[in-house]
C-alpha cells in the first residue's frame, strides 16, 4: 500500500540556529576537493575495479587537478591493499598530492591500514564510525558513551600508529549517518577526537560531516554544519569537511550551502557514483563555481574524453542530462530556444563581447571540449528556422534569407517527422542542396556569357529535355539579361524579389554564394547558386528558382 503515513521527519536540529550562512551570496573561491571514486565510488561499482583500472582512473584524477584522492580501503580488500602499496612503492603520488585511506573504528582495520601505508610520503586516514540514533538503537545496541568511546579508542591508536609507522600523516574524523545523529551529540564526539589529536594550524585534522542518508531539505543540513563550524574545537586547526549523497537528490544543494555554511572541503566523486544514489558530483559543483567566474581548480576542458575513460572504467552510464557532462546538456532542440541561441550567438560575435551571455546556454560548449555544430543544435520535428539556419550557416557558411530560411525549416521539420528521426548537419545540408541547389527537373544552364559592351547582353546554353539550346537577353544589368533571356525562352513573367550574396569563406578564393527569391501569383519560388564567380552564382540561384516556379514546386 503506497501510503506517507508511514513516515515521519527524521533529523535532528542544532541547539542554536543562526541562519548566518543564508546571507551569503555566492561562493568566492573553490573548497579543496577530494575525489572518493576509487574507493566510495569504487565499492559501488557491481563490478569494482581491477588493479590496472583502478591505476587508469587514478591518473585521470590527477590530470583533472585532484590534490586530494581517496585511493582506499586497504584492510577492506586485497586490490584495494595491492593498489596502495603500488603507489608507494612505485613512487606514483606527486610531491603535491595527498592520497586518503579509509577505516572503521575497530582495531584489527586500523592496524592493517597503516600496515598498507607504512612508506606512504603523505596521507589522510580517515576514521569512521556511525553515530546515528536508529543505528545505535537497532544496529549496535549501544548507548551514546559506548559509540563515543569507540571513536575515542580509535583515534588514540591512530595516534599511536602513526608515530610508529613511516610516513607524514594527518587524520580526518567522520560521524557516519551524521544525518540522524543529534548535532550536539556529533559535536561532542567530533571535539573528544580533536581533544586526542591536538591538530595544529601547520598539521590540521578533517572533521568530515557526511550526509550518509539524506534525509532532510539542505538547508536543515547548513544549519547544523553552521553549528558544528561554530563550536569545534581549536577551529584554525581543523579542516572542515563535507561528504554529500543524494538520497533526496539535492547532494549538489547540500554541497554549496555547506560551503555556505563554513565546510572548506568537499567529498565527492565524477558523475556523482556511489552508493544507492550516489555521492555529489564534483563535476556539476566545479562547474557551477566555474559559470560565475570563480575558478574551481579542477580541469574539465577535455570533458568527451573523461566521460568515455569513466565509462569503459566503470562500465557505467552517463544521463544525457547530467548538467554539463551528458550528451545533451547543451542541446536544443525546441524551435525558440535555437532561434535564441542563434541570435545570441550572432549578437555576441557583432558586439565581440569577451564575457559569455548566450540564452539557454550557460556555459561555453567550447570550453569543455564540444562541438557547437553537433552539440548545440540538433534537429528534430519539433525544431524551428532559427536553428536550421544556425547550422548551416556555422557548419557550411550558408546564409539563406529569412523567408527561405522559413520554408526550408518546414520542409525539413516534415522530413523528420516523416522519417521519425534527428536529422545530422550532413543530412540537413543535403536536402538543402537537393531543395535549391540541384534542383533543374525543367532545365539546367549548361554554359553563361554576359557582354556588358553590348548593353548587358547575355547569352546562356541550357538543358532542356536532352537537348542544347540557346537563349539570348538583354537588361539593366547582368543578372536582369540573364532573368530576360529566361523569361523570353520559357514564356513567363514573375517578380525578382529577393537578391542576396555572400562569400562563404574569408580568403580570397572563397566560393560565393547567391539567394534569389522570384514572386509570381503571390507565391514565392527560392534558389541557391554557389560559385566563385558571383555572376555564374546568381545565374544557377535563378535557374533554381525557376525550375521551382515551372514545376509548381514550392517545398
Amino acid at each position: 500500500m503506497f501510503s506517507h503515513q508511514k513516515y515521519e521527519k527524521k533529523f535532528y536540529l542544532p541547539p542554536v540556529i543562526s541562519y548566518d550562512w543564508v546571507k551569503k551570496e555566492s561562493i568566492e573561491k573553490a573548497p579543496v576537493w577530494c575525489s572518493v571514486d576509487l574507493r566510495d565510488g569504487n565499492q559501488a561499482l557491481p563490478i569494482p575495479m581491477t588493479l590496472q583500472e583502478k591505476l587508469e582512473m587514478y591518473q585521470m584524477l590527477l590530470e583533472i587537478g585532484f590534490k586530494e584522492i581517496e585511493v582506499a580501503f586497504p584492510a577492506a580488500s586485497e586490490t584495494d591493499y595491492q593498489f596502495l602499496r603500488t603507489l608507494i612503492e612505485n613512487k606514483m603520488i606527486p610531491e603535491d598530492v595527498t592520497i586518503q585511506v579509509i577505516t572503521q573504528a575497530r582495531e584489527h582495520i586500523i592496524r592493517r591500514t597503516f600496515e598498507a601505508l607504512d612508506g606512504v610520503p603523505k596521507a589522510i586516514v580517515h576514521l569512521y564510525n556511525s553515530t546515528s540514533e536508529a543505528q545505535r538503537r537497532q544496529v549496535f545496541h549501544k548507548s551514546k558513551e559506548d559509540i563515543k568511546k569507540l571513536a575515542v579508542d580509535g583515534a588514540r591508536l591512530f595516534k599511536k600508529l602513526a608515530e610508529e609507522t613511516m610516513g607524514d600523516f594527518y587524520f580526518q574524523y567522520s560521524p557516519e549517518s551524521f544525518p540522524g545523529t543529534e548535532v550536539d551529540y556529533a559535536l561532542d564526539i567530533c571535539n573528544s577526537v580533536l581533544e586526542i589529536w591536538k591538530p595544529a594550524p601547520n598539521h590540521k585534522a578533517n572533521i568530515n560531516i557526511p550526509t550518509t542518508v539524506e534525509n532532510a531539505m539542505p538547508h536543515i543540513y547548513a544549519s547544523q554544519l553552521e553549528y558544528i563550524n561554530n563550536n569545534l574545537l581549536d577551529r584554525d586547526s581543523v579542516v572542515l569537511s563535507i561528504h554529500p549523497h543524494n538520497d533526496r537528490g539535492c547532494g549538489v544543494c547540500d554541497a554549496e550551502y555547506g560551503i555556505l555554511a563554513g565546510a572548506q572541503r568537499v567529498e565527492g566523486t565524477l558523475f556523482g557514483n556511489g552508493e544507492r544514489t550516489g555521492n555529489v558530483d564534483l563535476i556539476t559543483v566545479a562547474m557551477n563555481l566555474y559559470t560565475q567566474g570563480v575558478d574551481p581548480e579542477l580541469n574539465f576542458s577535455n570533458m568527451n574524453q573523461i566521460c568515455d575513460t569513466y565509462k569503459r572504467l566503470t562500465k557505467m552510464s552517463i544521463s544525457e542530462r547530467q548538467p554539463y557532462s551528458g550528451s545533451l546538456v547543451f542541446t536544443a532542440f525546441s524551435g525558440s530556444h535555437q532561434d535564441a541561441i542563434s541570435k545570441g550567438m550572432k549578437y555576441r560575435e557583432q558586439e565581440k563581447m569577451q564575457k559569455w551571455d548566450v540564452p539557454y546556454i550557460p556555459v561555453d560548449p567550447s570550453d569543455l571540449g564540444r562541438n557547437y555544430e553537433t552539440d548545440v543544435i540538433r534537429i528534430n520535428s519539433q525544431s524551428g528556422k532559427g536553428g536550421i539556419g544556425y547550422i548551416l550557416e556555422n557548419a557550411y557558411g550558408i546564409h539563406m534569407p529569412y523567408r527561405m530560411n522559413e520554408e526550408f525549416g518546414y520542409f525539413v521539420k516534415k522530413v523528420s517527422d516523416r522519417d521519425s528521426k534527428e536529422l545530422s548537419t550532413e543530412e540537413i545540408y543535403q536536402l538543402f542542396r537537393q531543395q535549391y541547389v540541384e534542383y533543374f527537373p525543367a532545365f539546367q544552364i549548361q554554359s553563361i556569357k554576359v557582354n556588358v559592351e553590348e548593353a548587358n547582353e547575355a547569352f546562356l546554353t541550357i538543358l532542356q529535355d536532352d537537348n542544347t539550346i540557346g537563349v539570348k537577353g538583354h537588361g539593366a544589368g547582368s543578372l536582369d539579361a540573364i532573368s530576360n533571356a529566361l523569361k523570353k525562352h520559357f514564356s513567363v513573367e514573375y517578380d525578382l524579389e529577393v537578391y542576396e550574396e555572400h562569400s562563404m569563406g574569408a580568403d580570397s578564393s572563397a566560393l560565393a554564394s547567391a539567394y534569389i527569391g522570384i514572386q509570381k501569383n503571390g507565391k514565392q519560388y527560392w534558389g541557391v547558386g554557389i560559385n566563385r564567380d558571383i555572376i555564374k552564382a546568381s545565374a544557377f540561384a535563378l535557374a533554381i528558382a525557376m525550375n521551382r516556379l515551372l514545376g509548381e514546386f514550392s517545398g
